[in-house]
């Protein structure tokens, strides 16, 4: 068998792409940046006039290709800015235009970022050609938000290291296949028979990834996934795959840096920002209640300069033999379904991690057609014979109605969200029952992580569903920028809403783990004219859970970490229907609609009988082949 370095593989590469180019191009450098090629050329506008010899060069190599301008022959940056605030209109209202030498990248921040772009792109052609500056366009954020500044700055700051770690994941990526024959197995390391801590473990000949590694919240006997089995290897890791940012998915990535994990983590954009905010929130948190936290703040930074962000359908290549591409699951904003395809078709696996396959107020749902499926991961969080979820107009209807009907009595309307995904849904649905007048405009209250993650959606609304999008873009009208609420940001402010006068309540954590939320029981929880209103799923061994189960008689910490005993009065309620996953027929519904047929189906991501209950119904009603893992084992897919 002959080897044959990364080196060896790029220079073929270098060699083709030469022969390739008009001489003209004048190329000065050719280099791996991630999973692209990054080609440096003093002469940029031939390949730009010529937009089809770079879509034959990448089709040829089956690599895609970015082109950069050598920093020879780039625009002064003074009369670079000058000249992007000269050719857009004052309409886009720019906030800053900064510069990365490293990437010959000039980052433009704006309010209207489409006017920036212009009509099919024409502003940043111009800019191309005129400048020689790569322009990338982001959106200044709505509402300011302090995470998405903080990884901003991170990147604009590390961009010299950052070029690096894009250096040696590229070698890694583009080294040569040595194993024909494909043989793939998946290993459970988490949320198999259980809610948490989701993990999967993906093996091939040639590569070794990561789907998700995540934090069970309920558990503090078993919050982290089964790294100390040996068939895990951190140093042979190729890649990790981050479906969405909750910690039970996203909570455990820092830790992975930690112990000196040097690759990279794919999600979307939305992920990166929002993964962020929660593990740097659980670290606060963590210390805050005096435990250990497993990673620091400076392990959450490699994750993010280690992040390449990738847009629904990029189709990407994370290793020799897969190309990763990432699907709307309708979940919470930039969640995805992971699609793996393996060598030259040799297996395709899609893990849907957590999915919504119903449009909801917020999203849409999820996505139903891949290229190839062989292999189904799905989640079983509901999908229990009786877990059929209520329509969202009767949910809607019986929100409306228990809001009412507390109000009336004088009471407040405790809702404990997660900060992601929940938060926003009840945020416009609020907003809409408020403007019609079907609830009483009393004082709504946001507390905790709510308005930084609204302010992250605010950031993206390109992934939020077409009506809501229509609605920012076209109407004006941006629902999370309502006034009828508002923030709240101190104790003294929170015994204030409590002595107060009725209102409604959006708090973190929604599964009551900490967080301003508890606070707000504790002083609300003496009073039958309240109400402690859950809409989201209550993992096993959290307060939320116990509480649902029936429990009214609990310790909680004080301020100052004292135990207080807790006597609950106040009514609890459940509203199933704003759930952000799937219930037991949409699940089957999402099966029977998916394109292609897959010739397997795996359950995860719900408690035991039912992850056995669903794999049975599925392999009985829709004649597939059916298992429900348990954490620890292996199966071979190939």
């Amino acid at each position: 068998m002959i080897f044959v370095s990364s080196e060896d593989s790029l220079n073929a590469i270098m060699e083709i792409i030469r022969n390739t180019l008009p001489p003209t191009t004048d190329i000065s450098q050719i280099e791996y940046e991630g999973p692209e090629i990054a080609v440096y050329t003093k002469n940029p506008k031939i390949l730009e006039d010529n937009g089809n010899i770079l879509k034959n060069l990448a089709k040829k190599l089956r690599k895609r290709i970015v082109v950069r301008s050598d920093p020879s022959v780039r625009r002064d940056k003074e009369e670079t800015a000058n000249y992007i605030r000269t050719l857009v209109t004052d309409e886009s209202e720019i906030t800053k235009v900064t510069f990365d030498e490293n990437m010959g990248e000039v980052t433009i921040e704006a309010k209207k970022p489409g006017l920036v772009i212009g009509k099919l792109g024409a502003n940043l052609r111009s800019i191309r050609m005129e400048t020689l500056w790569r322009p990338i366009v982001v959106r200044t954020p709505p509402i300011d938000s302090k995470t998405v500044k903080i990884v901003r700055h991170m990147l604009k700051t590390e961009r010299g290291v950052q070029k690096e770690i894009l250096l040696r994941i590229g070698k890694r990526i583009h080294r040569p296949v040595i194993f024909k024959d494909t043989a793939i197995k998946l290993t459970a390391l988490g949320a198999f028979r259980e809610v948490g801590r989701s993990c999967l473990l993906v093996q091939s000949n040639e590569s070794t990834v990561l789907v998700d590694c995540g934090l069970n919240v309920g558990s503090p006997t078993e919050p982290f996934p089964l790294f100390d089995l040996p068939v895990f290897d951190i140093d042979s890791l190729d890649a990790v795959i981050c479906t969405h940012s909750h910690l039970d998915h996203s909570g455990m990535i820092p830790y992975l840096f930690k112990y000196d994990y040097d690759g990279p983590i794919y999600s979307t954009l939305p992920t990166r920002h929002l993964s962020t905010m929660l593990q740097l929130d659980y670290i606060q948190i963590t210390e805050k209640e005096g435990k250990i936290c497993p990673y620091k703040k400076g392990d959450v930074k490699d994750a993010v300069l280690h992040t390449i962000p990738l847009q629904y359908g990029e189709v990407t290549d994370i290793a020799p033999d897969i190309k990763l591409t990432l699907h709307n699951s309708g979940h919470i904003l930039g969640a995805a379904l992971v699609h793996l395809h393996y060598g030259e078709g040799a297996h395709n696996l899609v893990v849907t991690g957590d999915f919504k396959f119903q449009k909801t107020r917020l999203l849409e749902s999820a996505t139903v057609n891949f290229p190839r499926l062989e292999t189904l991961v799905t989640e079983a969080t509901y999908g229990g014979k009786k877990d059929e979820i209520p329509s969202r107009h009767e949910s809607e209807q019986e929100l409306v109605n228990l809001i009412n009907t507390t109000l009336m009595r004088g009471g407040k309307m405790l809702i404990p969200v997660l900060a992601v995904g929940r938060a926003q849904e009840i945020i416009i649905i609020l907003e809409e029952m408020i403007a019609k007048k079907r609830i009483e405009a009393v004082p709504v209250y946001v507390d905790g992580l709510i308005s930084e993650a609204t302010a992250i959606h605010t950031t993206h609304p390109e992934y939020l569903n077409k009506e809501l999008r229509d609605r920012i873009f076209h109407q004006g009208n941006n629902p999370f920028l309502s006034p009828f609420f508002t923030q709240v940001d101190s104790s003294n402010a929170r015994q204030d809403i409590v002595e107060g006068g009725p209102c409604i309540i959006l708090a973190t954590s929604g599964m009551l783990q900490g967080g301003p939320s508890v606070q707000y029981l504790r002083g609300l929880s003496d009073d039958p004219n309240n109400t402690l209103l859950f809409v989201s799923y209550q993992v096993e061994g959290t307060l939320g859970r116990r509480i649902q189960k029936g429990f009214r008689d609990f310790s909680i910490q004080d301020a100052r970490g004292r135990s207080q005993a807790v006597r609950m009065k106040l009514d609890v309620q459940t509203i199933e229907g704003f759930s952000g996953h799937s219930s037991r027929s949409q699940i089957m519904s999402f099966i029977r609609k998916v394109k292609p047929k897959p010739e397997r189906v795996l359950t995860n991501h719900g408690e035991a009988a039912k992850c056995v209950g669903l794999a049975s119904v599925i392999h009985k009603r829709l004649k597939i082949d059916t298992r429900s893992l348990v954490n620890g084992e292996t199966i071979v897919l190939r």
